[in-house]
C-alpha cells in the first residue's frame, strides 16, 4: 500500500536525505559568481529538502534577478533597507554593495537552517529571526519605524490569501511613503491563481507595479516586481 510521504518512518527520510546529500549536493557547493560564500546553495538546497513550503524556490536568485530585486536600494545616507527572506545570501551581498553611507541592511529569515548559515557566513548582517507577518513589530524591537526599500524573496505563490494580505498589510505599514518595494517570482507561477491575485492585491496596493524580466538564465526563469507610491 502507498505510503504518505509525511508518514515516512524518519530512518527512511533520513537514508533518503543522506542520498539526496552524496548525490546532488556536491554540484552546488561551489559558490556562485561574484560571491565569496561557500555552502550558500548547499545550504539552500538542504533547507528545501527539509521545509519546502518555507523556500518555495529550487535554487537561488541569479546574479541578474538580484541586480534587478535590489535596483531600488535608495542612494540616500543612512536609508533603511529590509530584506524579506534572505535564503543562502546571495541578494543579500548585492544589497550590501549597493547600500549608501550610514544605511541599515535588516534582513528576516524564518527558516532555521538559513539563519544559522547567514549567522556563520555574514556575521556584519543585521539579521532577525521571525516571521515577515509580523514585520511591524520585528522592525520595531530593532528601533526601526520605517523602511526607505524592502526587497522580497518570499515564496507568495505557496501562501494562502490571508497569508499574503497579511504581510503585504506588514509592508505597507512600515514601508516610507516615497518607499518601494519588490520582490520576485518565477514565469512558471505567473498563470497561477495565487499568482494572479497576488498581482491584483500589488495593483491595489501600489500606484506603481512594473514587472522587470523574465530573466530567462534563472533556474526556473524569474520575474521581479517593482513597486512604488504606496497607497
Amino acid at each position: 500500500m502507498a505510503t504518505n510521504s509525511s508518514e515516512m518512518p524518519i530512518p527512511r527520510r533520513r537514508r533518503a536525505r543522506a542520498a539526496f546529500d552524496r548525490q546532488f549536493l556536491p554540484r552546488f557547493a561551489t559558490p556562485q559568481r561574484g560571491s565569496g560564500h561557500g555552502g550558500d546553495t548547499s545550504t539552500f538546497m538542504r533547507a528545501i529538502m527539509a521545509q519546502p513550503h518555507q523556500v518555495g524556490a529550487i535554487a537561488p536568485s541569479s546574479s541578474r534577478v538580484g541586480r534587478l530585486a535590489a535596483g531600488i536600494v535608495p542612494d540616500h545616507d543612512g536609508a533603511v533597507v529590509v530584506e524579506l527572506g534572505p535564503g543562502g545570501g546571495h541578494i543579500t551581498d548585492i544589497i550590501r554593495d549597493r547600500m549608501p553611507s550610514g544605511g541599515r541592511l535588516v534582513a528576516v529569515e524564518l527558516n532555521d537552517d538559513m539563519v544559522r548559515h547567514l549567522e556563520r557566513s555574514r556575521p556584519w548582517l543585521e539579521l532577525i529571526a521571525g516571521d515577515a507577518s509580523d514585520l511591524v513589530g520585528l522592525l520595531a524591537d530593532a528601533g526601526i519605524k520605517q523602511a526607505d526599500a524592502i526587497v522580497s524573496a518570499l515564496p507568495w505563490t505557496l501562501l494562502g490569501h490571508d497569508s499574503q494580505r497579511r504581510i503585504l498589510d506588514q509592508v505597507l505599514e512600515v514601508l516610507a511613503p516615497d518607499g518601494r518595494f519588490t520582490t520576485i517570482t518565477t514565469l512558471s507561477a505567473w498563470p497561477f491563481p495565487s499568482c494572479v491575485e497576488f498581482r491584483r492585491m500589488l495593483r491595489e496596493a501600489f500606484g506603481q507595479v512594473k514587472a522587470l524580466g523574465p530573466v530567462w538564465a534563472n533556474v526556473p526563469p524569474a520575474i521581479v516586481l517593482s513597486c512604488g507610491d504606496p497607497r
